[in-house]
């Protein structure tokens, strides 16, 4: 087993008393989903080990904080998540790590001085030190589950939990596996390639690797993430070992070409993409080999519907050429729902340019919007520009952004009323009453909500949902009748999914 990082050890030597041993372990994760995707192995990792996992406001051996830096406010809960992790369980090893560990380690530092901090250039190293805690360490990597050094993509190199009754405990109802990480874009207000690195994508075969675990384990649907997906490039710029040898070029088309061939995975989402990154090939692999197991819901970040602000921030299209993508994807796959982030307040971003970004967000008639107040980033070329909006200002237009938002959502729920749509459940409509349904992600992304047959729970479980209205507890989201369930492929033998009646 590899030493730990320096980081990792909180920049001291390694302490020379083991560690207490770890029975209760709690992860808080702050940021985006490749942050989830990380959390998820060290978790499985933990649970492998026999480690009870609890919430983050309880008492444990162990804390692990993922951080993100994306904005101040998100900076802020990264500290306030240390501490608190501190004062719940004051005896525990904190491990902090992720992307505000990585711009401003000496500030989590000082909040926690016992804090052991793993930069994202180091995490790489996670797992390894996870399992040294564990200890592991001594077994020399020769212990009832093997090593875990190198690289840490979703599920690579975790065991998965036994099965039990044919069907694996599931945590949650769709994997979130990391294919790529780092950005070399640098939009002028973003400090994520800072934070993350440049690009550099992961060898399929690892991905299918951790794809084909996620099945096993009872997931359903996949979630293809990374910080800028669309430039991914078969593990070619992947860096270490892995990443040494020349590759054969393998765009995402590929990849997920790949996997829809190698696996019987049910659903497929990505994540995020760029709209310049839609591209025909995509669309193709999409909708041929993909056809109804590529679902119809694209997240295309947008950031402004301003020419101006959009050149001011550094972004690689202008509002023309992205209603052009809009427009091609919905041709290709009719019904699609596309959402889009979008940043309220971004330098130099007068009144005219905030109606002119509301109007055009208006004309695309986006599923729903993602919206982000702007946030100065020191070090980043916005920070320094002239015509910095006013907090008060920032916040009344992320206000409208955000009820824009809400009657793009509404306004999607009612079109689905009178169809049918496969519903991936996951939790409760109401914790405290039975009687209220289940709620799950339909395959363009509307929630719905929908009574179990025979009352049974529907975690994880697909069912063809007749959607009748909309929900009166909720307006943002569809109600409906459950018409079957479908059921989960034998992945032994890839049977094909059969409707079953409920």
């Amino acid at each position: 087993m590899s030493r730990p990082p320096a980081s990792a050890r909180g920049g001291t030597s390694p302490p020379t008393a083991p560690s207490p041993p770890v029975r209760r372990a709690a992860i808080t994760n702050l940021g985006c989903k490749v942050n989830q995707s990380e959390m998820d192995a060290v978790e499985r990792l933990l649970r492998a080990r026999g480690v009870e996992i609890v919430d983050g406001g309880a008492a444990a051996d162990l804390h692990l904080v993922n951080t993100c830096t994306v904005t101040a406010v998100a900076d802020d809960k990264s500290r306030k998540a240390v501490r608190r992790a501190r004062r719940t369980s004051p005896g525990a090893v904190v491990i902090v790590t992720g992307c505000s560990v990585q711009v401003g380690g000496a500030t989590l530092a000082a909040v926690d001085p016992a804090a052991r901090l793993v930069a994202n250039e180091e995490k790489d190293g996670l797992l390894a030190e996870v399992e040294r805690l564990l200890g592991a360490a001594a077994a020399a990597g020769d212990g009832p589950h093997g090593p875990l050094d190198g690289a840490l993509p979703t599920l690579a190199g975790v065991e998965i939990e036994g099965i039990a009754e044919g069907r694996a405990r599931i945590d949650r109802t769709r994997a979130f596996v990391k294919v790529q990480d780092g950005c070399s874009f640098y939009c002028t207000y973003c400090i994520i390639p800072r934070a993350r690195g440049p690009e550099r994508s992961l060898p399929p075969e690892v991905v299918l690797t951790d794809v084909r675990r996620a099945l096993a384990a009872g997931h359903r649907e996949i979630v293809l993430t990374g910080i800028n997906i669309g430039t991914y490039d078969g593990g070619r710029s992947e860096r270490g070992p892995r990443g040494a040898h020349l590759r054969a070029a393998l765009t995402l088309p590929g990849l997920v070409r790949r996997i829809l061939a190698e696996t019987p995975v049910e659903r497929i989402r990505l994540s995020s993409i760029e709209p310049q990154h839609v591209d025909d090939d995509l669309l193709a692999a999409w909708t041929e080999e993909g056809a109804g197991r590529c679902l119809p819901h694209l997240h295309v970040p947008l950031q402004s519907g301003d020419d101006g602000v959009l050149r001011r921030m550094g972004r690689r299209y202008l509002s023309a050429e992205y209603a052009r993508v809009v427009e091609r994807v919905r041709t290709v796959i009719p019904g699609l729902a596309v959402h889009a982030d979008v940043i309220a307040g971004f330098p130099a971003e007068d009144e005219a340019a905030f109606e002119r970004s509301l109007a055009f967000i208006r004309s695309l008639d986006p599923a729903g919007l993602h919206v982000f107040r702007y946030s100065v980033r020191p070090g980043t070329p916005a920070a320094r520009m002239a015509g910095q909006v006013r907090d008060g200002v920032r916040k009344e237009r992320a206000a409208m952004l955000l009820a824009e938002g809400a009657s793009a959502r509404r306004r999607f729920a009612e079109r689905a009323v009178g169809g049918r749509r496969a519903v991936l459940f996951e939790e409760p409509a109401d914790r405290r009453d039975p009687g209220a349904g289940w709620i799950g992600h339909a395959e363009d992304y509307v929630v719905v909500r929908a009574a179990p047959p025979g009352g049974r729970p529907l975690a994880g479980e697909i069912a063809v949902v007749r959607v009748e209205g909309t929900d009166p507890a909720d307006p943002e989201r569809a109600v409906g009748r459950i018409e079957g369930v479908v059921a989960a492929p034998d992945l032994c033998r890839g049977l094909p999914v059969v409707p079953l009646p409920a």
